[in-house]
């Protein structure tokens, strides 16, 4: 019994040693890949801003932990390919089996890895990729700026148009026809102020609005105040000033830009800002950023996905061509893509609840695999 215990030790070192060197190797080679390509598409830009070489690595060192999210499954996809063909080719998995060992026996320490993986993901999501995707960006923004000020082209920063934002838990509907985000300016603005029945029940329209960064309000110029009557909507009292704080606007410039982002493009940390923001998690504009919320939570469970995956179509594989099972598996884990993007755009817009776009894809997989997986146990 000793024996037996002993040889299951050194067979779960083994099997879990195989795969480690493979993962590992797969994961630098795909992470070079991600950042050739983000070089190609980045770097030449800071360079010709001007970014000095420490900002150009500093910048390249906070986007490699945000390409992990992406790489880790699909470097563990590969690698649990390999090892298992090539246990099915030097016969190992014959002889394990042989030996009375069932599946779970032999690949238990790759559910082990796949489990700490997934919590290894989590961890980055929720407290490492957010700071990384928001130093990175401002970076990026930041040389880019300098560049445009510096060589006369412009005299700040560009301009966002058509900045709309709307602030459901405090009834306020704000619009501006340009926003510099470097003077926190907006130009043409207009925030419609809404009754507990949605309908308009003032409006604050001018020339110009500067957000105080210290006093955490916006300050309106050359403006006039509108209020509507309720019933009617007809004009009241309009009131004309040359300038005016409003302390109850609170709203930050940093989160109504948030807001023309994609969803995807948001960290953890700015859809949380956004969604709280916007306060009502069933309004329609919130449906896109909990869905990413939600996404976001649910990806590290892309890794156990994986090995239920992987591992039944390798292990068929010993008994017919080990490329069907290969292919089987790839085909197989990019249909779960196809299905989880699918159901994030109808989730985005109402079709479905965002838990089930977010669940559905992970959870129909889950229990497909182990229906697999169980056949060949």
């Amino acid at each position: 019994m000793r024996l037996k215990f002993f040889l299951m030790k050194l067979l779960d070192r083994y099997v879990f040693a195989e795969w480690l060197k493979v993962f590992a190797i797969a994961m630098l080679v795909t992470l070079g890949i991600l950042i050739l390509h983000d070089m190609y598409n980045n770097l030449g830009d800071l360079i010709n801003w001007g970014a000095s070489a420490s900002g150009i690595l500093r910048f390249y060192m906070l986007v490699l932990p945000t390409l992990v999210p992406v790489v880790l499954p699909i470097s563990l996809l590969l690698s649990l390919i390999y090892v298992l063909g090539s246990f099915h080719r030097n016969s190992e998995l014959t002889a394990m089996r042989a030996a009375g060992m069932n599946i779970f026996r032999i690949t238990r320490s790759l559910w082990f890895g796949a489990f700490v993986l997934a919590l290894l993901l989590l961890w980055l999501n929720a407290s490492i990729v957010p700071d990384c995707i928001e130093g990175s960006r401002k970076i990026y923004e930041d040389a880019r700026n300098a560049r445009l000020t510096s060589s006369g082209e412009v005299s700040a920063a560009p301009e966002i148009y058509q900045l709309s934002f709307f602030n459901r838990s405090d009834g306020r509907m704000w619009y501006m026809n340009s926003f510099s985000p470097d003077k926190n300016m907006a130009k043409g603005l207009s925030v419609s102020i809404l009754g507990k029945d949605g309908i308009e029940v003032s409006r604050i329209s001018a020339e110009r609005g500067i957000y105080d960064n210290s006093a955490k309000h916006w300050t309106f110029v050359n403006g006039k105040i509108i209020d509507f009557n309720p019933e009617t909507h007809r004009v009241v009292r309009p009131l004309k000033f040359a300038e005016k704080s409003f302390d109850e606007f609170g709203e930050h410039p940093k989160i109504m830009l948030l807001s023309m982002r994609r969803a995807k493009d948001l960290s953890l940390r700015e859809t949380e800002t956004l969604l709280d923001t916007i306060g009502d998690p069933h309004a329609r504009e919130s449906l896109p950023y909990l869905v990413r919320w939600y996404s976001i939570w649910a990806s590290p469970f892309a890794c156990i996905i994986v090995v239920a995956i992987a591992i039944p179509f390798s292990v068929a594989g010993v008994r017919t061509n080990p490329m069907v099972g290969v292919s089987k598996t790839v085909g197989l884990f990019f249909l779960y893509f196809v299905v989880d993007s699918i159901l994030t755009a109808m989730g985005g817009r109402g079709i479905i609840s965002p838990e089930a776009a977010a669940a559905v894809p992970n959870v129909a997989m889950l229990i497909f695999a182990l229906s697999l997986y169980r056949k060949v146990i």
